[in-house]
């Protein structure tokens, strides 16, 4: 789930996606946006954007106003301009599954929406997935990291979620599976930090718990022993019953799987409370959310967390082409010169879509979703790739980050990232930009 200082801008590159530069805008805001100037088609985009989920949907929101501001100030494509309607699945702050179906629903109804961009989450998803696949409305997720939305996992079938047409793919993600990221997390529990007795907590999401339930099966298959797993969820305010108990154990590792808003940030700082602050602890991209300054984020509510010594891992690659240029791009639009996790993700994934446009010459969902499904090879910051029959990424890449509370006043550090398409066992790419941080946010 997340990157930071990704997308690299290939300003060169043919289609460049994004929504307008405001934040959400409706279909006639975009309209009025094009100044009347030719026709106006809208991509769609359905993200958690309020509350605790803020550091999540907005700046993935970013990247995709990013690109569409720059293929509209690149003429468009074929007579065409492009706006933005977006729709916020988070309720009290909270990614809610019901409230995406709903906004999944008014996108359908959208005749000017021809693609959409989302969701942020994978319980999300698969609220949402039915209902696009029997609209043929193509999604293209830029986090979602469940591997049972696309493929055998877990208990999950794809085709459970595809009633209308099962053997029709309407969704495809630009982010690598928790089959890979929970192996990441493994690794990094088992090999870089030399643990061998783990405790392990979810968050009871979709999300959280296949993850947590990932690294289990990896660690124990590398050595490992799980002293315990317990289950929790966002309404838990007081871990000392579970902490007291887990340190009893004596863990060399806690493994979190789960968002930031499920309580992650409050249990790691319960954690240090409990004098277990020396214990390493590491998390997936649920937790990969900003910097310490960044309100509601998972470094902010964790606190100082002791020696600091916390991990996570996002399901997208950090080395990506000219991610200077994309940072660049995106501080002069955003005023940061750090784009969030999925920016870039989300910059891609209208890519596609652009492209596919391009393709087709029309605003047509069948053709579009035809062409994305295809096979084609697309041009995008992340890269080249494709999908495959399954709607998964050709990039298998996990990138790794770890806490440094000297850098920005605390933030993630980027680490390392592992191809797991390159070998079975993955390959570590050199840490070389050491001396760059990379929040990244939860792709869950």
């Amino acid at each position: 789930m997340q990157t930071r200082r990704i997308g690299a801008l290939a300003v060169t590159t043919l289609l460049v996606a994004a929504a307008c530069s405001s934040s959400a805008t409706s279909a006639p805001a975009a309209s009025a946006a094009a100044g009347g100037n030719g026709k106006v088609v809208n991509i769609g985009v359905e993200l958690p954007m309020s509350g605790g989920e803020a550091p999540n949907g907005v700046p993935t929101l970013n990247g995709v106003k990013l690109a569409v501001a720059d293929i509209n100030a690149a003429g468009g494509i074929d007579g065409y301009k492009f706006g933005i309607n977006s729709q916020d699945d988070a309720v009290n702050g909270v990614n809610n599954p019901q409230q995406g179906a709903k906004n999944i629903t008014t996108l359908v109804n959208d005749p000017s929406v021809f693609a959409v961009v989302g969701p942020f989450n994978s319980a999300v998803a698969k609220a949402e997935i039915p209902i696009s696949n029997a609209a043929g409305l193509i999604q293209c997720s830029p986090a979602n990291t469940n591997p049972g939305l696309t493929k055998e996992w877990g208990g999950i079938s794809p085709l459970t979620l595809r009633p209308t047409h099962p053997n029709q793919i309407a969704y495809v993600r630009v982010a690598s599976t928790d089959d890979y990221q929970g192996l990441a997390g493994a690794q990094i529990a088992y090999q870089d930090l030399g643990a061998r007795r783990a405790y392990v907590v979810d968050d009871t999401t979709t999300y959280g718990a296949g993850l947590a339930g990932v690294f289990v099966t990896d660690f124990t298959a590398m050595g490992g022993t799980v002293v315990k797993h317990d289950e929790t969820s966002s309404s838990t305010t007081d871990y000392t019953g579970l902490l007291t108990a887990a340190k009893a154990l004596n863990p060399d590792v806690v493994y979190y799987g789960g968002v930031t808003t499920g309580g992650g940030g409050l249990f790691r700082k319960q954690m240090v409370a409990a004098g277990m602050a020396s214990i390493p602890f590491v998390g997936g991209d649920g937790i990969n959310d900003g910097s310490a300054a960044t309100p509601s984020s998972f470094l902010n509510l964790a606190g100082p967390q002791g020696d600091a010594n916390t991990w996570s891992t996002v399901a997208a690659a950090h080395d990506i082409p000219n991610a200077g240029a994309f940072a660049a791009k995106y501080d002069a639009a955003f005023g940061t010169k750090s784009p969030g996790a999925y920016s870039a993700s989300a910059y891609a994934c209208t890519q596609v879509f652009l492209q596919a446009f391009k393709s087709v010459g029309k605003p047509d969902r069948a053709l579009i979703r035809q062409y994305v499904t295809s096979g084609a090879t697309f041009t995008t910051v992340l890269g080249t790739f494709h999908f495959d029959a399954n709607g998964d990424t050709s990039q298998k890449i996990i990138s790794e980050y770890k806490f440094d509370p000297t850098l920005n006043g605390g933030d993630w550090l980027f680490v390392k990232q592992v191809d797991f398409g390159q070998s079975a066992g993955g390959t570590s790419s050199p840490a070389a930009s050491m001396a760059a941080s990379s929040p990244a946010a939860s792709g869950s």
